[in-house]
Formats: structure tokens, sequence, C-alpha cells
């Protein structure tokens, strides 16, 4: 069972998702993200990349939106579709990461994501779960 659900947006693609923790949220987008973006066709079991990321912000939104479209960039420049990550320090004001991808000659590119976007964007702590909206421009 896959751990968010598509959302319907006029223009673009909006997400709605959940976790048990922040750690959980920020993990979850990102998978959402890439599952969106490719499927993996090749059985190969090709080297795996592991990237470390760390990013700053002045707030959650923007260290959500910041998470994601950083992905995006080094997905890009290192040809890479991440599919796993360890976050290992969150807070409302920075995270610290490490992310694994493969290379993108292994899948199948669905759809191009070029940017999360602040249109939208929900993210709060409900009876113990947070939860996220993200609209992301195709």
């Amino acid at each position: 069972m896959k751990d968010y659900k598509l959302i319907d947006h006029t223009a673009d693609l909006g997400v709605k998702l959940e976790g048990g923790n922040l750690k959980e949220l920020f993990k979850n987008a990102a998978l959402a993200m890439f599952d969106i973006i490719a499927q993996k066709e090749k059985k190969v079991n090709s080297r795996r990349e592991k990237i470390e990321i760390a990013q700053e912000a002045n707030d959650l939104d923007e260290l959500f939106i910041n998470w994601l479209n950083e992905l995006l960039s080094l997905s890009a420049i290192k040809d890479l579709i991440f599919d796993d990550f360890d976050i290992k320090k969150i807070d409302s004001k920075g995270i610290k990461a490490i992310a694994w991808g493969q290379s993108l000659k292994n899948y199948k590119v669905n759809t191009e994501i070029k940017a999360a976007t602040y249109h939208d964007l929900k993210i709060e702590e409900k009876q113990g779960k947070w939860q996220a909206e993200v609209i992301f421009d195709v």
C-alpha cells in the first residue's frame, strides 16, 4: 500500500500524505515524488549512490519545499532516481539526511516534476500524526 494519494488539481499534480512523525512525513513526501516521476524498469542491482543533504529554512513550510526541490535538483544533476532516505535530524529550521539513488537508466520516466510549490501547501500535526498537501509543477 502506498503512503500517499493523488489529489486533483487543474494544471499541476497534487499529493496528500502523512507520517507518524516529521521524519516520516518528509521521507514519504520524497518517496511519493520519485514514485510519480519514474518507475523501476530493470531488475538490475546497479550501484547505489549515497548523497548527504543539509537544508536550512526560516520555517517548516520553507524547509519542506527546499527539501523536495533540492532532491529534484540533485536528481537532475546526477541522473539519479532516489529510492530511499534516512533523515538523521529534523526540526522546523533544518534537516540533515542521506538519500540513496540509482541510475536513471534503470527507470522509465513517467512524469517530469519541475518543482514543489507553495501553492495550497498544507503541513500540520493532527492527533499525533503529521499530514501534508503539496502541489508539484509538472
